[in-house]
């Protein structure tokens, strides 16, 4: 299990981000870690996978563990071996590398065989990689390079996934589909999965478990079904009224913004 406990982060000895952050993360489950802009999600996903540091942050109180051995005392290619994989924003491939060779680099800290055998199961969740696997990943669409950083995250059988901001810059359709391969990959091969979104409906779809952030703290967490019910959030973040409609642009230009989980 991960488990985040108090933990503090700030940024050039000067910025605090996280505010006395806790949160887990059970072994096989999906958890979605929701908020706007600037709420620490981000930063929470570098203070798991040790690259705080090449930001000049670092883990000021608090702990980071996985089954009780703190990743935060620990360099970012010794966590990776612990079975800790960071999906980035903005999908980061290897552009002058073709496809395969991107997944390839994705188990370049293996020692195990069966190689070939994972790339046949990434190519099988997401076929389009395969038709374009001796092609230049940056001559990728949008939607594929996403998919090739999901697949590079595979190659290095990872027992904990952080996938941060899968949905960014994708049409609805590419996002419904990226998330129901994400759903499968926990499914079919007990992944672990914590998924830093903006897209709560997408998120919450797929999610056995929510925490929802604001300034750097958790302020509402729950079972994904309870909170896609709970009022506030889907007025704030679903786009819902209390009865389940759509609000109007005027609403929610003009509403006051409750957050009774703040009083």
């Amino acid at each position: 299990m991960l488990a985040l406990n108090n933990v503090e982060v700030m940024y050039d000895k000067v910025i605090l981000v996280l505010k006395g952050l806790s949160l887990e993360v059970p072994d096989g489950r999906i958890v979605a870690l929701l908020g706007a802009n600037g709420a620490g999600k981000s930063t929470t996903l570098k203070a798991i996978s040790g690259l705080l540091r090449t930001e000049e942050g670092e883990v000021t109180e608090g702990s980071v563990e996985l089954d009780g051995v703190r990743l935060d005392r620990l360099d970012p290619s010794e966590i990776v071996r612990r079975g800790v994989f960071h999906v980035l924003e903005g999908r980061r491939v290897f552009e002058h590398l073709t496809v395969e060779e991107n997944l390839l680099a994705g188990a370049h800290t293996r020692r195990d065989g069966g190689i070939n055998g994972d790339l046949a199961a990434v190519y099988g969740y997401f076929p389009p990689l395969g038709e374009r696997r001796s092609g230049t990943a940056g001559y990728l669409s949008g939607g594929e390079q996403q998919m090739l950083a999901i697949g590079r995250a595979l190659m290095a059988r990872p027992r904990l996934m952080l996938l941060d901001e899968p949905s960014l810059g994708l049409s609805p359709m590419l996002v419904e589909e990226i998330f129901r391969i994400i759903r499968r990959i926990n499914q079919e091969r007990g992944t672990t999965i914590l998924l830093v979104e903006q897209n709560a409906r997408a998120a919450l779809g797929i999610a056995h478990h929510g925490f929802l952030m604001e300034g750097g703290r958790v302020v509402l967490e729950g079972p994904a079904e309870t909170l896609r019910a709970n009022e506030d959030v889907k007025e704030f973040y679903l786009g819902l009224t209390a009865v389940g409609e759509k609000r109007s642009y005027r609403e929610v230009k003009h509403y006051k913004r409750r957050k009774r989980w703040l009083s």
